[in-house]
């Protein structure tokens, strides 16, 4: 039987499927990317993006570790082997009977966990001033503080802190109490400045948005405000915990205690011995404080806000 001009045998059609069938296949094999199926997306259009991962895979390779081996180990190293030098040096040191007994009966132990705690309890109070404050500054009812706040803080650390010490010593008598003063007060200015600078720097539409999706104020604040802040407040605990363990040595001065007693029985005696355990621990403490505190930036630093480099 013939077939009519308007009707084509069934074979055709399907001959012609085919071939629009073959034709799309090939053209999304040759530009990686063609009409969304997913023959054509195999390696391009889904993983637009991200680092191509190992031949074949299909998998985009994760982010670089926060904390390398580099990181972890190159310091520490450094910072053991000059001690271990330093203690060699001593172990073979002529010491006369002055120095032998400035450095006898646990005296550097004792001047050591002295200077910590100094460090420790100035940053503790450092933390819960400053912050909170820096958090009030940055509210609508409180923002007009701000510039008199920052001002007082720094009168804190503008003033020798061998003079504020003194001063304090003559308010308060001396003590421990007037040397963590005298810290605490030198050392809130960091932590202050850079929580205001990371409140500030929050996009204000991003905060619309919060706002727009329910969130409380207090809700934006933790959820929004704080996190994106982080990484400069950290960065002002950092700075703020070195300074602490410098300003730490002149807690001598006033009665606190702490490895400025070695330094200044060292120039007052003139022993050297002294003086030079005394300024070798203070410098290996503050280099062990910056690097726990740098990895602690790293850690504590939230996710979302990491970088593919």
């Amino acid at each position: 039987m013939s077939a009519s001009p308007g009707h084509r045998p069934d074979d055709e059609h399907e001959a012609r499927r085919l071939a629009f069938r073959d034709h799309d296949h090939d053209h999304g094999d040759g530009d990686g990317g063609g009409d969304g199926s997913d023959d054509g997306r195999g390696g391009g259009g889904a993983t637009r993006g991200a680092r191509p991962g190992p031949p074949g895979s299909g998998a985009p390779v994760a982010s670089a570790p926060r904390v390398t081996w580099q990181r972890l180990t190159l310091l520490p190293t450094a910072l053991v082997a000059l001690l271990l030098a330093t203690w060699l040096w001593f172990v073979q040191a002529d010491l006369d009977p002055l120095s032998r007994n400035a450095l006898s009966h646990g005296q550097v132990s004792k001047a050591l966990w002295q200077h910590i705690e100094l460090t420790v309890i100035s940053t503790f109070f450092v933390l819960i001033i400053a912050i909170p404050l820096g958090i009030l500054l940055t509210r609508p009812a409180f923002r007009r503080a701000a510039p008199a706040a920052t001002a007082f803080a720094n009168m804190g650390q503008a003033t020798p802190a061998i003079g504020l010490l003194a001063l304090l010593v003559i308010w308060l008598g001396i003590g421990r109490r007037a040397a963590l003063i005298g810290i605490i007060a030198y050392a809130v200015l960091p932590v202050l400045s850079n929580t205001l600078a990371g409140l500030r720097a929050n996009d204000p539409a991003l905060l619309e948005a919060a706002r727009g999706i329910g969130l409380s104020p207090l809700g934006v604040l933790a959820r929004v405000e704080l996190p994106l802040a982080v990484p400069l407040i950290l960065a002002g605990v950092r700075t703020a915990l070195v300074l602490n363990v410098g300003t730490a040595t002149l807690a001598t001065f006033g009665g606190g205690g702490g490895l400025g007693v070695l330094i200044t029985t060292g120039i007052t005696s003139q022993r050297m011995p002294v003086l030079v355990l005394g300024s070798i621990l203070t410098v290996a403490l503050a280099l062990l404080v910056d690097w726990l505190a740098s990895l602690a930036e790293l850690l504590l630093r939230p996710r979302g806000l990491e970088t593919d480099t």
